[in-house]
């Protein structure tokens, strides 16, 4: 009876990736309460660098690497102390993604939290590689914080153009998300034309869109209380401004996006999109990577 009721969760094992720095407080709490809201495990893992603490830098020089790890691994015991789940940590070294995805793969999770500061990505190389490289090499979504927790995620948002990894991200977010209602967001490329017209309700009128939608729903095989949660919206413009606009608008606390598609919308999101993207977007980004399945 536990075994199917553990089976039965969004996920079991949630990793937390920190520098220990306080830029990632926020990726921390909301790791925290996702990894509590699923009744899961919380790995934190640090990757040792020499860029830490000046007592840390003396430990690096003189090679008592066994004093760092123990340095970082009880720091990163006392911020998780009132994380009310299970926790574990593990401190490892080497080049940062490579090492993060391997620990997320052997210890099977099931979701990679990473953090933002202010506008500032998690250490720059963060945002700049190691996101880029972690959805790359992982079959897990990278959650990329950027908001400060304040209770469970409410308003989820995908962005599709109706490709493969647009399915991806929409499985994700119903079975990570079971409770929420979820707006599929699809922008569509406009002439100067039409962005002179009133464009934007004409295409959220269009039935022609929903059809497409549904047509995409019975592709990816998705059932009839899935769909009922699921509102489309359509909208015309460049993809950064008008969901950034809906995402302020509608108070959006999660988009979710595929990593890989086949028209404007997904296509190279591994480079200056997903830039793009994360530094436009006010809310937290979940990626779902080109390895991630569908299961």
């Amino acid at each position: 009876m536990e075994k199917t009721k553990q089976s039965s969760l969004p996920a079991r094992r949630v990793l937390l990736a920190t520098d220990l720095s306080a830029r990632c407080d926020r990726a921390l709490d909301r790791a925290a309460q996702l990894a509590k809201e699923w009744q899961a495990e919380l790995l934190a893992v640090n990757v040792a660098e020499s860029t830490q603490s000046p007592d840390m830098v003396l430990n690096w020089a003189y090679g008592a690497d066994e004093a760092n790890m123990q340095i970082v691994q009880q720091q990163l015991r006392e911020d998780l102390v009132t994380a009310a789940v299970p926790v574990s940590v593990r401190v490892v070294k080497g080049e940062p993604a490579a090492s993060i995805a391997e620990v997320a793969n052997q210890d099977a999770c099931d979701l990679l939290v990473t953090g933002m500061a202010r506008s500032e990505p998690f250490g720059r190389f963060i945002l700049g590689t190691t996101v880029e490289k972690l959805v790359r090499l992982t079959s897990q979504p990278v959650l990329v914080v950027r908001k400060r927790p304040h209770g469970p995620y409410r308003r989820v948002l995908v962005a599709s153009d109706f490709s493969r990894a647009s399915s991806l991200a929409l499985h994700t977010a119903l079975k990570l998300f079971p409770d929420n209602q979820i707006v599929l967001f699809h922008a569509v490329k406009q002439s100067l034309a039409e962005l002179a017209s009133d464009m934007p309700k004409q295409l959220q009128a269009d039935a022609g869109f929903q059809a497409r939608a549904n047509e995409f729903y019975d592709v990816i095989g998705l059932s009839a209380p899935d769909r009922a949660r699921i509102t489309l919206h359509v909208e015309g413009g460049a993809l950064e401004a008008v969901m950034t606009q809906y995402v302020r608008k509608h108070n959006i606390d999660l988009a979710v996006i595929g990593s890989r598609g086949q028209n404007s919308l997904m296509a190279g999101l591994l480079g200056s999109s997903a830039s793009k993207l994360l530094h436009w977007l006010p809310c937290d980004t979940m990626i779902i990577g080109a390895q991630q399945s569908a299961d």
